[in-house]
């Protein structure tokens, strides 16, 4: 059964702890990074990614986002704050309904226009990402922050494909080689922490990853997000957003008794 969670007043992250208990724990995420308070990552082995560009991946609107999955053949994620390899699974995008405000993790506080997740499976320990999601180390999220500014151009080839995936539960194929290597920032250090998906089941499986730099993308390609739609094409809204994914961010949570790193690379 699929629960009908969102970002509205009656399904938004305020109500999720009564259907998804683990939204109640004490390592959720996303949470507001204070760089005064993290300690400096002691790791000799540099963050290290391999992306094979994927090509016939599909793109689908899950009512809450877009969502691109790939085949991760050939994709690896190892070293930094990670003792296993990961492999690639699918990468999202979070935003709001202005452009100051739609990340989901923060700095000092500091919102940023959107913030794109890829998400990973430790393929060194399980043989699923479902069976990878039940674990701590399961999975590993690179996020990745977005500033208005110049048109993104590996981006835009996802952005190409929205207007065919307008409602929920819509997917075509994305027939472009996409190079998930461009969406990461370049000579960016990054923070690290253990948390959780910042979705429904909220399951604290996570190791984040979160670039200190954020990238560029293009006004109108954060429109572009802002224009799709939760519902399926047959249902009505009468919600505040008149049906359209404007915002899909969480709320920052706790930090608790977690310590956050930092990595210069």
């Amino acid at each position: 059964m699929t629960l009908d969670w969102g970002y509205g007043p009656k399904n938004g992250p305020q109500t999720w702890v009564s259907h998804f208990p683990d939204a109640a724990g004490q390592r959720q995420s996303p949470i507001d990074i204070k760089p005064v308070d993290v300690k400096v990552l002691n790791s000799n082995a540099k963050l290290h990614w391999k992306y094979e560009p994927e090509t016939l991946t599909e793109i689908s609107n899950t009512g809450a986002a877009w969502r691109v999955d790939v085949k991760g053949k050939g994709s690896e994620l190892r070293g930094g704050p990670l003792l296993d390899e990961y492999v690639l699974n699918q990468f999202h995008c979070h935003w709001g309904e202005s452009n100051d405000r739609g990340s989901e993790h923060t700095i000092n506080g500091q919102y940023f226009a959107g913030e794109l997740h890829l998400v990973h499976w430790n393929s060194a320990k399980y043989s699923s990402i479902q069976e990878a999601a039940n674990n701590p180390d399961g999975l590993c999220v690179l996020g990745v922050f977005l500033k208005p500014g110049k048109k993104h151009e590996e981006l835009d080839k996802v952005v190409k494909q929205l207007n065919k995936v307008q409602y929920k539960n819509q997917c075509c194929r994305i027939l472009e080689s996409i190079d998930p290597t461009n969406f990461l920032p370049l000579n960016s250090g990054y923070y690290t922490y253990h948390g959780s998906l910042t979705t429904p089941p909220c399951s604290e499986c996570v190791v984040w990853i979160v670039f200190k730099e954020p990238v560029e993308v293009s006004i109108e390609q954060l429109e572009a997000f802002r224009n799709l739609k939760s519902l399926c094409k047959e249902e009505k809204c009468y919600d505040e957003y008149d049906g359209f994914v404007k915002r899909n961010f969480r709320p920052t949570l706790p930090v608790g008794q977690r310590e956050v790193k930092e990595c210069r690379q």
